[in-house]
């Protein structure tokens, strides 16, 4: 199966088995630092560090700052996120301080990827997307919906409205209400792959979902979120358990 491929410190989205990221949702600089070195020797390939946990997150200068600590204790590549409440994150926050946050990263922080929402301001994404890759940083485009899983079609339509927006891997997340709502994403996760241009991240979530996040390289979807401890959606799978699972599903000896 051959799809659109990004590499990201040496990590190639899109190619072989989902590259596995966990999330660290730590409250202080002691807290993500200490979760930052244990995921050192977790057998994951991405770091996701959600910054909406962070206590001092409403200062960019501070995550900027932490950011660069964040990446040497831990030594993968880290993906940034400030996961919006309606979304699903933890702290409100204004649009203003969201992309103020991320411009300060981007410009005096570290980061290998940032996680950009779909429906936040779309002359203020773009902006960001452009500064993002001016410093060579790539943009996961995401959407979640925690409470139904949309038809399939729409599915379909904001994973292309992503690409179209300049992202440079799609990610949508859903909630199913029945085995026929993962069905839906999986059918949109194919369908999508089949032309998307870019790499895909996609899951249902839950423990109804489960099997989504394990069968991405059948279905097109590039990576998928493990839990170290804390998990930071509902049916994230224990990263112990994670790389056997997709090694014993996968599809050949190509990691």
């Amino acid at each position: 199966m051959a799809g659109a491929t990004v590499t990201v410190s040496g990590i190639t989205f899109g190619q072989g088995r989902p590259k596995i990221i966990v999330p660290l949702v730590g409250k202080t600089e002691e807290e993500i630092l200490a979760a930052a070195s244990q995921a050192k020797v977790l057998d994951c390939d991405v770091i996701e560090w959600r910054i909406d946990f962070y206590e001092q997150v409403e200062s960019p200068e501070k995550v900027a700052d932490l950011s660069h600590k964040v990446r040497q204790a831990a030594n993968k590549p880290v993906l940034v996120t400030f996961r919006t409440a309606k979304e699903g994150g933890v702290l409100p926050i204004s649009d203003e301080l969201y992309f103020e946050i991320y411009k300060a990263v981007l410009r005096d922080g570290q980061a290998d990827l940032m996680d950009v929402e779909l429906f936040m301001p779309e002359k203020e994404v773009a902006e960001i997307i452009a500064l993002a890759h001016e410093k060579e940083v790539k943009v996961i485009m995401c959407n979640h919906d925690f409470d139904a899983t949309p038809d399939k079609d729409e599915i379909v339509r904001r994973l292309i409205l992503m690409e179209d927006r300049g992202a440079d891997i799609c990610k949508i997340a859903v909630m199913p209400q029945s085995n026929q709502d993962v069905l839906t994403l999986l059918t949109a996760t194919a369908e999508m792959y089949a032309k998307a241009t870019r790499p895909l991240i996609t899951m249902s979530m839950g423990a109804l979902g489960m099997v989504s996040r394990v069968s991405g390289e059948v279905f097109g979807s590039s990576a998928t979120f493990g839990a170290a401890a804390k998990a930071s959606a509902p049916g994230q799978v224990p990263v112990s358990e994670l790389r056997n699972i997709l090694s014993t599903l996968k599809l050949s000896n190509e990691e």
